[in-house]
């Protein structure tokens, strides 16, 4: 092969592998998350897509079994500083984390909340309070953290809370028990986001999950609130799994259903 047929090949080659990778981070992210850990595709350890306006969902994972599983969290870039919802579950991600989003954005992260009190949703808390943010749960999500000896958030909310930063709305829901007898969600006015966290499972996903702590009996009652009280959000955020179906509450309330 002459050299310039050899360049021309090599450069194909590359073309062709750098969009393979792109197209199974974005795989990874937002889309057939399920099928992709199941063929034994090795994730890469944090993907930030962009959802809408100036919300971002990142993805991490950790093995369960012999599989990775994906973990959603989101974030929102403001001029105040950009908010978590939720912190990564992956362990090595958290300093990552903080560097793409100030080498993205130009902000430091200056606010956290965290939807119940399992791990893949507070593990990073003392982490973040090290660095400087300000970290926030519910008062049960913390009750609930201190019980089971897990990193607690340093400040409390006891009803539904507002938060606004950098001239954004970041509105906080009890819809009541189900995945958790804690868990909440996170509303973003603007750009119609509900971000839903654990109690809300994927349209990838075939069953309800981890149920050890769930309170079964209230979850489809919780869920019908969620349906009722957010029925125009243009993205709902699920805990794990792919995100870019909308029907991810209807998905859940389904499989509740079938589950009695």
């Amino acid at each position: 092969m002459s050299g310039y047929l050899w360049l021309k090949f090599k450069s194909m080659f590359q073309r062709i592998l750098s969009a393979g990778v792109v197209f199974v981070c974005m795989v990874l992210a937002g889309g057939r998350a399920l099928a992709v850990a199941k063929a034994g595709v090795a994730p890469p350890r944090l993907v930030i897509t962009h959802l809408t306006g100036n919300i971002y969902v990142y993805t991490t994972w950790r093995m369960l079994g012999k599989a990775p599983y994906p973990s959603n969290s989101a974030y929102l870039v403001t001029n105040k500083g950009v908010v978590l919802l939720d912190c990564p579950w992956d362990t090595t991600q958290y300093q990552p984390l903080l560097d793409s989003i100030a080498a993205r954005h130009h902000q430091p992260v200056v606010l956290c909340i965290s939807t119940h009190f399992h791990a893949d949703r507070t593990c990073a808390l003392n982490f973040l309070k090290a660095k400087g943010v300000a970290t926030y749960s519910s008062a049960l999500t913390r009750e609930l953290c201190k019980e089971h000896h897990l990193p607690e958030a340093e400040h409390v909310f006891v009803h539904d809370t507002s938060f606004v930063v950098g001239g954004y709305t970041i509105r906080t829901y009890y819809p009541g028990p189900g995945h958790t007898r804690d868990n909440i969600v996170v509303w973003l006015a603007r750009d119609r986001v509900l971000y839903g966290g654990c109690i809300v499972k994927s349209t990838e996903a075939p069953d309800l999950g981890n149920l050890e702590d769930a309170s079964l009996a209230d979850y489809p009652a919780s869920i019908r609130r969620l349906i009722d009280r957010y029925p125009n959000a243009a993205f709902v955020i699920p805990g794990h799994l792919g995100w870019t179906d909308v029907h991810s509450l209807q998905h859940t309330m389904d499989m509740l259903r079938e589950r009695k």
